[in-house]
């Protein structure tokens, strides 16, 4: 092969001819995975989300929770572009206290979750790299989770996925908590209490979990009046069957008028 006409001149090399089109490219964006989860009941709202911050095989933080505070009553998710998430954030809570100083009360989520979708629609032609998901409670008390795309489509739903592990995330919640395609099952409304004593809550396993994760720390934000600790476990747990080895942050909404935060 050193004697082939590739190799047998010393001092001269072939030139290189690529027939493909030759042009300068820059991407604006940057993918820093993430996963967030939701979950709506009767009576209360879950969104929860890892913390880990990542780009390519390069881990940039453990400690960058994806689930914002907007209201009282309403968290959003994002995964995607961590500057997008940035700014997007900023730009809901400068319409938020610009409402509540033009009318004196605090939006609602269904009316955050039109506002999010205006804010979207009108980034069209150079969208935000983000996909986001609203959970919260609505005028009644019950709960309600808003999903989009990047261009501002939505829709509400009972439970959502989205981000890197949603592809995995989306069929476990149809099968265990949407029952799909499945025959002979009771379709009844999940209140706070039928969700945290599912048979895959199994407390036994904790231990497990606790075991394996702790090795990456955990964000956590509970709004929830009792029973702290056993929420905290079992909420720590249902989120582990499907993200596997990322930390997360969870938010807990209940419709009762005292609140109080456990960090």
């Amino acid at each position: 092969m050193l004697s082939s006409q590739h190799f047998g001149d010393p001092g001269k090399m072939k030139d290189y001819h690529y027939t493909g089109p030759v042009e300068h490219k820059f991407s604006p964006y940057a993918f820093n995975g993430g996963t967030v989860l939701a979950v709506a009941g009767e009576d209360f709202a879950i969104v929860a989300s890892d913390t880990r911050l990542s780009e390519g095989y390069s881990i940039h933080s453990r400690d960058s929770p994806k689930c914002y505070k907007l209201t009282d009553t309403t968290v959003l998710g994002c995964s995607g572009f961590h500057g997008d998430c940035l700014t997007l954030t900023k730009i809901i809570d400068a319409r938020l206290k610009m409402y509540k100083h033009s009318n004196n009360k605090t939006m609602t989520s269904g009316a955050i979750a039109a506002m999010l979708s205006t804010i979207l629609y009108s980034r069209r032609f150079f969208p935000y790299y983000v996909y986001n998901i609203i959970g919260g409670l609505d005028e009644e008390g019950k709960g309600a989770v808003y999903s989009f795309d990047p261009v501002g489509s939505y829709q509400r739903d009972t439970y959502k996925a989205g981000g890197s592990a949603s592809a995995m995330l989306q069929p476990l919640l149809d099968n265990q908590i949407g029952f799909k395609n499945m025959e002979g099952v009771e379709h009844v409304p999940l209140t706070k209490d039928k969700f945290f004593t599912r048979p895959y809550l199994d407390p036994a396993s904790v231990l497990i979990f606790h075991y394996v994760f702790k090795g990456d720390p955990l964000c956590y934000s509970f709004y929830i009046l009792n029973k702290c600790k056993e929420f905290k476990s079992l909420l720590c747990l249902f989120i582990a069957h499907f993200t596997s080895d990322r930390p997360l942050c969870m938010s807990f909404m209940t419709k009762r008028k005292q609140m109080k935060t456990v960090s």
